[in-house]
């Protein structure tokens, strides 16, 4: 001990009193073997596992530019005059909000890069969400017991959606005041409250002076701070919970196969980190996305067609632009078609997708616990109605762009209206029935190739003249030399003979040249040691804890 502590080794020295102030904290506190446990977490490798990664990263971006961006931005809807540096708007009267939006994007040193940064963060984030809520539902992620991060997943895509609203309709442009004219028209065609709804979020009659400082609010401490908390929870959840992973070999449902928290899943989410932020500067940097200083201040008078919101609030103005002109009259009361449209509408959305995990357990009957995932040929109801919805929100969102197509395409805005009126009703059940005949047409052709094997494409004619096609069966053949049937266990069926491994295994290297030869061969020994030596840990590990088959879990297991 000594040693360690001469002067001649200052490191050595720090790291001695480093381990025993630990020594000392682990015996009152006893964090350690909780803290193993915890860093030997295993999460399995999939890509997809990473699309929920990509909206924790974007939020982190959007939480850092945001607070940049909010350094220098004004919520004040106090009228000023325009005298800075653009030409086209000065001598103009505007809001200090829409002055102090265009001052960050022309003044201020890195405004508008951070500003489109911020954007498309938010694009991605919200992009990110759906993706990953997708690929949940296909493969049965939110079944027992997950059901409460499902919920959890739904209520953060929606708090995104009035987040990226209200974010957008801050700076006071034309095209956000236009926005914001359609949904103060929403919160007015709500029967009985609409007004007084209205009156309590604007302070008055549209657009007032209190709704952008509100918005400002709500956008940058309520709404970032419930989304903080869900997405704490939600990951919490997922950690606590285990991370659901898809069949194969050595996969149970009391198992997690992939690689630990420490040091490989730590090193490659910060790597993904990066890449997702270089993206996001690329895009930032390269593709221009709301110039509002080419809008001007908002002025109801100078609205213009081809006025859309970002993509994720785009179904709602299709849906108001597609829905019939029905006006209900019930006694003194009204409920114009604007409510139906919106208002009616999203909240029902929100609520059967929230409620989807009980709603399918009712009609399947399943009550068990799942950590293994489903292929989505295997579920063609489910897969069929996931796809009839998107086909549905498609329809929505070019319906809310008919006037652009309308323009661009030389075609009647009336005849758009009435094509996405007829395929919001005839295409999403079409859909349903060409998802569910796939669906059932892959499941066939996975259980054929366990039946029979895969097919070589090797023609031979039979002594009866019949010709057949040679099959390469996947478990040999019995005695009589028919291919011994293989049943289905839900993974990936080899379709190929590649797959096979016939045509070997790739070499280590580059894109233009191999690693050598002696390099790869030291480097597949010391992986071979290292396998030994996890194997045989574990062995000890069963034995000391009374089970003699050693455990023999595939590398590594939760």
């Amino acid at each position: 001990m000594s040693s360690l502590t001469t002067p001649t080794q200052p490191s050595g020295g720090a790291r001695a009193k480093a381990a025993t102030g630990l020594d000392e904290l682990d015996q009152r506190y006893h964090p350690a073997a909780g803290l193993r446990k915890q860093f030997n977490k295993v999460f399995p490798t999939h890509w997809s596992f990473m699309l929920g990664e990509i909206a924790l990263y974007s939020f982190i971006v959007l939480l850092l530019s945001g607070t940049y961006l909010g350094l220098f931005f004004d919520p004040s809807m106090a009228e000023v005059v325009y005298d800075g540096p653009f030409d086209n708007l000065r001598g103009v009267h505007m809001s200090r909000a829409y002055e102090s939006t265009v001052q960050i994007s022309l003044e201020v040193r890195g405004g508008l890069f951070v500003r489109q940064v911020h954007h498309w963060a938010a694009n991605l984030f919200v992009a990110a969400m759906v993706v990953h809520m997708f690929r949940t539902y296909f493969t049965g992620a939110f079944r027992k017991p997950r059901e409460a991060n499902w919920v959890i997943g739904v209520v953060l895509i929606l708090l995104g959606f009035f987040e990226g609203f209200s974010g957008y309709s801050l700076p006071d442009d034309l095209l956000s005041g236009t926005g914001l004219r359609i949904a103060s028209g929403f919160i007015l065609s709500i029967p009985v409250i609409g007004t007084w709804t209205h009156w309590l979020l604007f302070g008055g009659e549209f657009p007032g002076t209190e709704i952008v400082p509100r918005l400002y609010i709500i956008h940058v401490l309520i709404l970032p701070g419930l989304l903080l908390a869900l997405i704490a929870v939600h990951v919490g959840l997922v950690w606590y919970q285990k991370h659901t992973q898809f069949p194969n070999s050595g996969r149970t449902e009391g198992n997690v196969v992939g690689v630990r928290i420490l040091p490989a899943f730590a090193a490659k989410g910060g790597a993904f980190f990066a890449v997702t932020v270089g993206v996001l500067g690329i895009m930032a940097g390269l593709l221009q996305i709301n110039p509002l200083w080419n809008y001007g201040p908002y002025d109801p008078a100078h609205i213009s067609a081809g006025s859309q919101p970002d993509w994720y609030v785009l179904y709602t103005e299709g849906m108001l632009r597609i829905f019939p002109p029905w006006d209900i009259y019930i006694g003194n009361y009204s409920i114009p078609a604007a409510f139906w449209a919106s208002p009616a509408f999203l909240p029902v959305l929100y609520v059967v997708a929230a409620l989807y995990p009980w709603i399918e357990r009712r009609f399947t009957g399943d009550n068990a616990l799942h950590n293994l995932l489903q292929r989505p040929r295997d579920v063609p109801v489910r897969t069929s109605l996931g796809i009839m919805a998107i086909t549905f929100y498609g329809v929505l969102v070019l319906s809310g762009i008919n006037d652009w197509i309308a323009f661009f395409f030389h075609i009647s805005l009336n005849a758009t209206t009435w094509a996405g009126r007829i395929l919001v009703l005839i295409l999403p059940p079409l859909m349903y029935f060409v998802t569910y005949r796939w669906c059932i047409g892959l499941q066939k052709g996975d259980r054929a190739v366990l039946e029979h094997g895969i097919e070589t494409g090797i023609i031979r004619r039979r002594p009866n003249g019949e010709f057949i096609e040679v099959h390469q069966p996947l478990a040999g053949t019995d005695a009589h030399g028919h291919p011994t049937e293989l049943d289905y266990q839900g993974a990936p069926v080899p379709n190929k003979l590649n797959q096979l491994g016939y045509a070997g295994e790739a070499v280590p290297g580059s894109l233009l040249r191999p690693d050598p030869t002696d390099q790869t061969r030291r480097l597949e020994d010391a992986r071979a040691r290292e396998a030994e030596r996890e194997q045989t840990q574990h062995e000890r590990q069963g034995e000391f804890a009374g089970r003699p088959d050693g455990g023999r879990p595939a590398p590594p297991v939760d």
